[in-house]
Parts: structure tokens; C-alpha cells; sequence
């Protein structure tokens, strides 16, 4: 059962890896819209890859319906 367990994981790792590496491209994040932003003269942007927006998406929504389920019970 063990193994079975480590294949999954491994099998499961494989997958991101891949998902990370196909897409390698730069994305820009923007904490505005671009009026808003004009209007205030600021606007805060990073450029990230976009795997690293993608799972750490997935990975922020994990943590917020543990959460969420955590203060349910």
C-alpha cells in the first residue's frame, strides 16, 4: 500500500512538473485596473511566471477552504 501511495505522489509530481515547465512565460499582475490605477497615479504590479500564479492560486484557495471548513466545525 505504500507504493502505492509513493506512485501516486510521484505520478502527481510528475504532472506539475511538466504543467511548470510549459508555461514558463512572464504574466503581469496589476493590484488595480488600470483607471483606478490613473486615477490614484499608483498602481502596484509584479511579473511572476505563470505556473507560479497558477499554484499559488490553487494553493491559496486550499488554504482558505481548510480554513473556512476548519471554523465550519
Amino acid at each position: 500500500m505504500r507504493y502505492i501511495r509513493y506512485a501516486y505522489l510521484g505520478v502527481i509530481a510528475i504532472a506539475l512538473i511538466s504543467v511548470s515547465l510549459a508555461n514558463r512565460g512572464l504574466v503581469e499582475l496589476k493590484l488595480m485596473p488600470t483607471a483606478f490605477a490613473e486615477f490614484l497615479g499608483y498602481n502596484f504590479r509584479i511579473e511572476l511566471p505563470l505556473f507560479v500564479v497558477v499554484l499559488g492560486g490553487i494553493a491559496v484557495g486550499l488554504i482558505i477552504g481548510f480554513i473556512i471548513e476548519w471554523l465550519r466545525e
